[in-house]
């Protein structure tokens, strides 16, 4: 299949929902670069996440979220996947939806917590009970992210490939963002 992606295409969700991984897997099947406003982030500040968590607050990584957000939906058209607290700012919600479209990678909680568990890389797992940390996150967030314009369910069973192809399925319902061409 060949297509014309005709805006950005911006994975949201949790922690653990396959945002990075299904992201790089859309990207390549769509042939459009892949993005990770977080590793910009990273890389303009030459900090990781939670060092600037830890020496500005993040309240300051919010803000830098969201000026870098906003100038890889003005690059060229790609895949962007954000961290699991961008799309809970409401200034990031309406821009995502206004400059491209919101693909929430919808997970249940044991199955986020079977893939984040075993990792150190999450600042905001850092607690003395990070399941319970989770589920609190978990709770907060899934109401927000079902505002996202489109959503894939995750199934633990699926393998990247199937993801990228489910949510491939799920764009191809918006012909302003994703056109299938003949081959």
């Amino acid at each position: 299949m060949a297509f014309n992606v005709k805006k950005s295409i911006v994975m949201v969700g949790m922690m653990g929902a396959g945002k990075t991984a299904v992201g790089q897997a859309l990207a390549a099947l769509l042939e459009v670069p892949f993005l990770d406003s977080d590793e910009e982030i990273v890389r303009a500040a030459n900090m990781t996440i939670a060092e600037i968590f830890e020496r500005d607050g993040e309240a300051f990584f919010r803000d830098r979220e969201t000026e870098v957000i906003g100038r890889l939906l003005d690059g060229e058209r790609a895949i962007l996947s954000t961290g699991g607290g961008a799309f809970m700012a409401e200034r990031n919600r309406r821009m995502i939806s206004e400059r491209g479209v919101a693909v929430l990678l919808r997970a249940d909680l044991e199955l986020l917590w079977n893939r984040v568990k075993h990792k150190d890389t999450r600042p905001l797992l850092r607690t003395p009970d990070p399941k319970a940390t989770l589920t609190e996150i978990y709770d907060a967030r899934v109401p927000i992210y079902e505002l996202a314009d489109l959503a894939v369910d995750a199934h633990p069973d699926y393998t990247i490939a199937q993801m990228a192809e489910a949510v491939i399925n799920v764009l191809k319902t918006r012909p302003d963002v994703l056109e299938e061409l003949p081959e």
